[in-house]
C-alpha cells in the first residue's frame, strides 16, 4: 500500500489507485465500498460499541439512539469546522492511548489472574489451519481497519513520498503492540465464558481489575473515548466520496465543498448511510458483510501491485515494498483463505460482501452506457 501511495500521491485510496492500474470500472466498485462499509460501516459499529459500554452502566441510555446522537453530533462536528475536528480528533486519540496504557498496566497486578500461556500446545497448528480460525480473522483484520487510512489523505500529506511509508509502518507496530497487549490483559484478568458473547468486553474485564465502581468508571471511560474512533471515521470517509465527485459527472455533486473547504455534501450522504446501517444491521450482521467488502477491496489493491510491476517496471517508485514478492503473495493467499471459510460458514454475510463488489462494477458500466 505504502508503494502505491507514493507512485499515485492523490486522495481517494483504492479508489485511485485501482482505477489507475486495473480499470476505472473496478476502481469505482472500491470507492463505493471504501466510501459506505469502509468508513461508515466501522464509525457505526464503534458508535454501536459505545452505546453499549455506556448502558451496562447507565442502563436507561438506549444503545441505539446512543449511536444515533453520537453520529449526528461528530458528523455536525465535522462539518463545521476542519480544525476544531482536527482538534477534537488529537485530544481524544491521546485520552483513547492513555487509557488504553492504564488498563494494561493496572491488569497486570490483578490478585488473581487466569492461567493462560503464550507457548503453543499440540494441536495448536490444526486449529489455525480452522475454518473457525480463519473466520476469526476477519474480525481480527476489521479491528485494524485504518491501517492503510493514509492513502486515502494521500494529497493532504506532507512529503508522501517519505511519509506514508513511515506512518503506515510505525502507526501498525504501535497499533499492534497495544492490541496484543490490551487482549492480553483480557485473558489474563478474566475467565473466557464470561466473556463469550459480549460486545463490552472492556466492561467485563474492567470488573475484574478494578471492582464494581472501577469498572463502571473504566466503561463510562471507554465510551467517551470510542468517540475518537467514530471521528477518525467519519472525517476520513466524505474526503473519498468528494474524489468521486471530482472525477465523475454524475456523482459531480458530491465534489461541492463549502467556504471552509469541507465536501458538505459527502458529508450529507455519510450521515444518511449512517442512519439507515443503525436502524437496519446488528453490530455483527455489518462487520462480517462489511469485513468480507473490505478484504475482498485490499485483495483486488495488493494484486493491482503485481500488475503495476508487470506493466511499468521502470516507473519511480519512491518506497519499494519489503520482501517483495513474497510478502504481497502471502498476504494474498491468507486472504483468499479467509475468504474461502468466510463463504463456507456465513454464506449470507459474505455473498452481501461480494454483491456490494460485483453490484458496484455493474453498475458502473450500466451508467456508462446510460450516459452515452
Amino acid at each position: 500500500y505504502a508503494e502505491l501511495g507514493t507512485v499515485f500521491p492523490r486522495s481517494g485510496g483504492e479508489y485511485h489507485i485501482l482505477s489507475s492500474i486495473i480499470h476505472p470500472s473496478v476502481g469505482f466498485a472500491a470507492g463505493i465500498i471504501s466510501a459506505t462499509v469502509g468508513f461508515t460501516a466501522p464509525a457505526v459499529l464503534a458508535a454501536i460499541a459505545l452505546g453499549d459500554y455506556l448502558s451496562a452502566v447507565l442502563p436507561f441510555f438506549n444503545k441505539t439512539y446512543t449511536a444515533f446522537f453520537v453520529i449526528i453530533g461528530l458528523h455536525y462536528l465535522h462539518m463545521s469546522s476542519v480544525s476544531n475536528g482536527i482538534y477534537f480528533q488529537d485530544i481524544s486519540t491521546g485520552l483513547k492511548v492513555g487509557l488504553i496504557v492504564l488498563f494494561i498496566g493496572f491488569g497486570f497486578f490483578i490478585e488473581q489472574p487466569q492461567s493462560i500461556s503464550l507457548m503453543p500446545n499440540i494441536g495448536d497448528v490444526s486449529i489455525i489451519f480452522s475454518p473457525s480460525f480463519a473466520i476469526g480473522l476477519v474480525w481480527v483484520s476489521y479491528a485494524y481497519t485504518g491501517w492503510n487510512s493514509s492513502i486515502y489523505i494521500a494529497g493532504e500529506i506532507i512529503n508522501p513520498d517519505a511519509n506514508i511509508s513511515k506512518v503506515m509502518l510505525l502507526a501498525t507496530t504501535f497499533v499492534m503492540i497495544l492490541y496484543v497487549l490490551l487482549n492480553y490483559i483480557f485473558l489474563y484478568s478474566t475467565p473466557i465464558e464470561l466473556m463469550v458473547g459480549h460486545i463490552d468486553i472492556g466492561y467485563v474485564s474492567g470488573l475484574h481489575i478494578f471492582g464494581d465502581f472501577g469498572g463502571a468508571i473504566m466503561s463510562l471511560g471507554i465510551s467517551i473515548i470510542l468517540l475518537s474512533t467514530v471521528s477518525s471515521y467519519i472525517y476520513i470517509g466524505p474526503r473519498i466520496i468528494q474524489v468521486m465527485g471530482e472525477d465523475y459527472l454524475f456523482l459531480s455533486v458530491l465534489k461541492h465543498k463549502n467556504s471552509k473547504d469541507i465536501p458538505i455534501n459527502a458529508f450529507w450522504i455519510q450521515l444518511l448511510l449512517s442512519i439507515v446501517l443503525i436502524l437496519t444491521s446488528s453490530f455483527k450482521q455489518i462487520l462480517m458483510y462489511t469485513g468480507v467488502s473490505l478484504i475482498i477491496t485490499t485483495t483486488l489493491t495488493v494484486f493491482s501491485l503485481f500488475i503495476l510491476r508487470y506493466k511499468k517496471p521502470g516507473i519511480l517508485r519512491p518506497y519499494k515494498v519489503i520482501g517483495y514478492p513474497i510478502v504481497p503473495f502471502i498476504f494474498l493467499i491468507v486472504n483468499l483463505w479467509i475468504l474461502y471459510f468466510s463463504f463456507m460458514h456465513s454464506m449470507a454475510e459474505t455473498l452481501v460482501g461480494i454483491y456490494l463488489v460485483v453490484g458496484s462494477i455493474v453498475g458502473f458500466f450500466i451508467i456508462s452506457w446510460l450516459r452515452k
